[in-house]
């Protein structure tokens, strides 16, 4: 087998593995709230909301270590061991304790630092400067495919039925544990590959490395240099689609019983939203001659067009709605709200894409530290998301993601020309 078909089946190993992993994650994360308001026990007192907060939390400052494990036991083995954390708290939900699901969201924040942080790096070795771009799409595709499978066993199980019952929760996590164990040994079938070296410092940092001597400092100026605003944005863009809007469709009352499905089938919609980005913008990248800013503007707007049709389908107190839900409406009858999935899933996908290419493309020596960064600003702003989640009104939540969003695609459009500008700096010196 050639080199090229080497790295290339590695990326489509990577991206599978990815997909059954949060086949069984994304979807727990999407019916965690409401199945915890459903959960009769006077012995458990969690938040799905909290929950979350925790775990991104945590996966912020663990960030900050997540490189040296890749380094310590490689990207495979980091891969494989975090697949089995995020497989342990899946499996916490068959019978919970309010000890055991705060003590798992510890740990699955913790072990998915080093996930990321390994992705990140396969993804990199597996790539050139002109493959980064469709390597980045087809994993995000792959990924997003994720979205289905669980989602649409949601939709067909709770068809129906107003209150889930312990039976209907065992039977969901039981069979999500099995998945997300599937996904984790997939990750064994990839295969060694050497990062192919470069002959100029184009694939550098646009940084000196002199500047930044120690690691610590390193990751710091990454955190600088690179479009921090725009992971910020996504952070907060990754909380609402995969918590806070499932846990709204299910409280609204004007669904009448079918609203507990309807979680499942919006998950379902950003996952065709998701994949179809993923699968055109990221092919797209090594043909495109106007950069990666056209595709984040088009995510800018998606988002926008979603979030307005959101404020004006869905009632302001859905997010803090009881298990009975809310008998509020928003400003028009609640009959967009599988399209403002699929554009949720379209703008994300605009985003992460290029997101994914610009810092592999800019870090490719040494992506380990840069995927962290990336990942400690969108796991912290995430947090701080998912803990107002509990709190504010729906219309607070969506006006706060504008605004954040807006200056991140300032933001990006500022990293994207001074790659650029270095890149044919790079190139002239070396003529």
């Amino acid at each position: 087998m050639s080199p090229e078909m080497k790295t290339l089946l590695n990326i489509f190993i990577l991206g599978f593995g990815f997909m059954f992993m949060f086949a069984a994650f994304q979807t727990c994360g999407n019916i965690e709230q409401t199945v915890i308001k459903s959960f009769n026990s006077t012995e458990f007192h969690g938040s799905g909301y909290t929950s979350m907060a925790i775990i991104y939390g945590v996966f912020s400052a663990s960030n900050l270590i997540a490189p040296s494990v890749v380094a310590v036991i490689g990207p495979q083995l980091s891969l494989f061991f975090s697949g089995l954390v995020y497989s342990g708290y899946i499996a916490m939900f068959i019978h919970p304790f309010t000890w055991s699901f705060y003590t798992a969201s510890v740990l699955v924040g913790i072990a998915a630092a080093v996930l990321w942080t390994a992705q990140g790096n396969l993804l990199t070795i597996n790539s050139t400067d002109s493959t980064i771009g469709r390597n980045s799409g087809i994993f995000w595709a792959l990924l997003q495919f994720s979205l289905f499978f669980g989602n649409l066993y949601i939709y067909v199980a709770w068809h129906g039925k107003a209150h889930i019952t312990d039976e209907d929760r065992q039977r969901v996590f039981i069979l999500l544990t099995v998945i997300s164990l599937v996904g984790s040994f997939l990750f064994f079938l990839i295969q060694r590959t050497e990062p192919e070296s470069t002959s100029s410092e184009v694939t550098e940092s646009l940084l000196p490395k002199e500047v930044c001597e120690s690691n610590s400092v390193y990751v710091i100026c990454l955190f600088c240099e690179l479009c921090h605003d725009t992971f910020l944005s996504v952070g907060l863009e990754l909380t609402f689609y995969s918590g806070v809007y499932g846990t709204c469709i299910g409280a609204m009352t004007l669904f009448g019983d079918n609203a507990k499905s309807l979680i499942g089938l919006s998950g379902i919609f950003i996952g065709i939203g998701e994949i179809l980005g993923g699968s055109i913008f990221g092919m797209l990248n090594q043909f495109n001659r106007f950069g990666r800013n056209p595709v984040v503007l088009l995510g800018l707007f998606t988002h926008f067009l979603a979030f307005f049709l959101i404020f004006l389908n869905i009632a302001s107190d859905a997010p803090l709605a009881p298990e009975e839900g809310t008998n509020l409406q928003g400003f028009i009858t609640p009959n967009v709200a599988l399209l403002c999935s699929f554009l949720l899933g379209l703008g994300d996908s605009c985003f992460n894409t290029q997101l994914l290419s610009i810092v592999g493309f800019i870090f490719r020596d040494d992506s380990a530290p840069a995927f962290a960064v990336f990942k400690f600003a969108q796991s912290i702003t995430a947090a701080l998301a998912f803990f107002y989640s509990n709190y504010l009104l729906l219309q607070w939540q969506l006006l706060i993601m504008v605004v954040v969003g807006f200056i991140g695609t300032l933001s990006f459009f500022v990293a994207e020309w001074t790659a650029v500008s270095h890149r044919r700096d790079s190139d002239y010196d070396s003529i």
